[in-house]
């Protein structure tokens, strides 16, 4: 399959390339399409068929569910069965922004493959004005996980998806690199106190202050449930080639940690805040102010794909602290980690 990259980004002619990406959609194709958090990989979320593209493009299994996009927050009564006051002060707080909610999905509206055979789903709005176009112009929900092969590290640039999907999907808008650079907060208001399933940009801090006291169950605490109701509570995910041991952010352990690493014969690549990069790793790919969590959140994926472009045999990867923005990019080292600390 040949793959079309349509750059979309601050082009004069951007209209024609948006109506041959609706015109996939609407035949049932899948397209990649930028949002503000990663790269998704969008198909009609009401067409079961080229849902099912979605996950033979990814390699994901089909008892995860998928997050669905709209354009207009009109749309959303369409596909929810009721909408709880809750995620009204929510939506009225973050929408458009990323913040996925889940809700008690309508019966026989979405197709059979989103909810992965739940009773909910989850919905949000991107702030992104590539996915907000594309779906106005649209007019349909895209179901839309992120535009990756599943496991690997999240795309943020049309690039990272290329590296994943190009011959595999016959699609991709090129809207320059994504700007939050980790996926959406996914809250669940179906319970009758509400959970965050997925750390994200919308921090616990932001959303309490918006609807009080809310759940956030650590790495440990997820894995009790045995079906996902949101993407990435099941499986392993973010990793890249080589594997990767999460590490205290201390200059002298990570030195030491180092030099044992090289002495057993292995190529280390480092990934920590920019004053680590004298500690004479093989590969250093900084994380960049360590006192800024947004920023590091927006060059982790970008940093995890490019250790996959050396001969690394191991990662080591800093911890940061639990706090707002923190909390999330923790949640995806530890993915990316599957739990594993350096000892």
């Amino acid at each position: 399959m040949n793959t079309m990259q349509l750059t979309v980004d601050n082009d004069v002619d951007k209209m024609e390339k948006y109506s041959q990406a609706v015109d996939l959609l609407n035949n049932g194709e899948v397209v990649a399409f930028p949002t503000e958090t990663v790269y998704g990989l969008g198909a009609v979320a009401t067409d079961d068929a080229a849902v099912k593209k979605i996950f033979a493009a990814k390699g994901r299994p089909s008892d995860n569910p998928l997050i669905v996009h709209i354009g207009n927050i009109e749309e959303l009564a369409l596909y929810i069965e009721e909408i709880p006051e809750v995620a009204k002060r929510c939506m009225d707080a973050f929408w458009p922004g990323p913040l996925t909610i889940v809700m008690k999905a309508k019966q026989n509206v979405l197709a059979p493959s989103v909810t992965a055979g739940l009773q909910t789903v989850g919905m949000r709005m991107p702030d992104h004005p590539v996915a907000l176009e594309l779906l106005r112009t649209l007019k349909k929900p895209l179901a839309a996980p992120s535009a990756n092969r599943s496991g690997k590290p999240s795309p943020t640039k049309a690039a990272h998806v290329a590296e994943d999907l190009a011959g595999v999907i016959p699609c991709i808008l090129d809207g320059g690199s994504t700007g939050i650079g980790l996926e959406s907060t996914v809250l669940d208001v179906t319970l009758e106190q509400p959970v965050i399933l997925r750390p994200g940009g919308v921090t616990k801090e932001m959303l309490e202050a918006v609807i009080g006291f809310v759940l956030e169950p650590n790495l440990e605490e997820q894995k009790i449930e045995s079906t996902p109701k949101a993407p990435g509570m099941k499986y392993t995910h973010y990793a890249p080639n080589a594997p990767v041991y999460l590490i205290e952010q201390e200059p002298q352990i990570i030195a030491q940690a180092v030099l044992q690493l090289q002495q057993e014969g292995h190529r280390v690549a480092l990934l920590a805040p920019t004053p680590f990069c004298d500690l004479k790793a093989n590969f250093f790919f900084t994380f960049g102010d360590e006192s800024n969590v947004e920023q590091m959140g927006a060059v982790l994926y970008d940093a995890l794909r490019a250790c996959d472009k050396t001969d690394a045999t191991i990662i080591l990867a800093t911890s940061t602290e639990l706090q707002g923005v923190g909390v999330a990019i923790m949640n995806r080292l530890e993915k990316a980690a599957g739990g594993k600390w350096y000892k």
